[in-house]
């Protein structure tokens, strides 16, 4: 038969200085007191419980990364991977920078490579243009009432010439069929040329100073 403990606050009797003696509880397992207690406990207490374990086993594997990293602590190791993330950063943001650089090379080739053929384009106009009459200020109209596509080939060109002289003849000036040409002067030179100079006879090499000994009476006379 089990005999049960007294209660917790029994006196079972008193000590040389004075003080009570106790019962130590627990010392039977049929004791009533050994059974665990309920403990009643908010859902946010437990959270917090929760999360404060978390934390702390958390924290006890960044230090035991930290160790096997060979870091004295996790403040250092931290640092090592802000550095790492920083230069990575910078590496990115040069090659951003010259990737930029590079297209705005390419843009400004592209551009002046169609200026270039814009240019290449209205000079051929204006000699299609200027072939059939046009000419000085009657060529600059011509060139700006000329409508043609920037890709249209020079059979295209040529016929959408034709079509603004016919509708535009006076920008086109055509000298007046069988005008007379101005006489030719002498020698077979234009009038506004003047004919060549009759040359003066040709004389043999040393003949000037052949004379001047004869005249000198250093030569015999000839």
């Amino acid at each position: 038969m089990t005999r049960s403990l007294p209660a917790s606050c029994t006196v079972l009797g008193y000590r040389k200085d004075g003080r009570p003696i106790y019962p130590i509880l627990g010392a039977s397992s049929d004791d009533a007191s050994n059974d665990e207690a309920a403990v009643s406990i908010s859902q946010k207490q437990l959270n917090t419980l929760l999360a404060r374990e978390k934390d702390q086993g958390g924290r006890a594997a960044v230090r035991a990364l930290a160790d096997k990293l060979g870091f004295a602590n996790a403040t250092e190791l931290a640092d090592y991977v802000t550095g790492q993330r920083q230069a990575e950063q910078e590496q990115l943001t040069e090659t951003q920078r010259r990737e930029q650089e590079l297209a705005a090379r390419e843009k400004a080739a592209i551009a002046r490579e169609a200026a270039a053929l814009a240019r290449e384009r209205d000079a051929a106009r204006r000699a299609a243009l200027a072939g059939v009459g046009a000419v000085g200020q009657d060529l600059e109209d011509a060139a700006v009432l000329l409508r043609v596509d920037d890709d249209a080939d020079d059979a295209t060109v040529r016929q959408a010439v034709q079509d603004l002289k016919t509708r535009r003849p006076e920008l086109f000036t055509v000298p007046p069929t069988g005008t007379a040409l101005p006489p030719t002067a002498p020698g077979g030179a234009p009038a506004s040329v003047p004919p060549p100079r009759p040359g003066a006879a040709a004389s043999k090499p040393g003949a000037a100073g052949a004379e001047m000994a004869r005249r000198r009476g250093l030569l015999p006379p000839a």
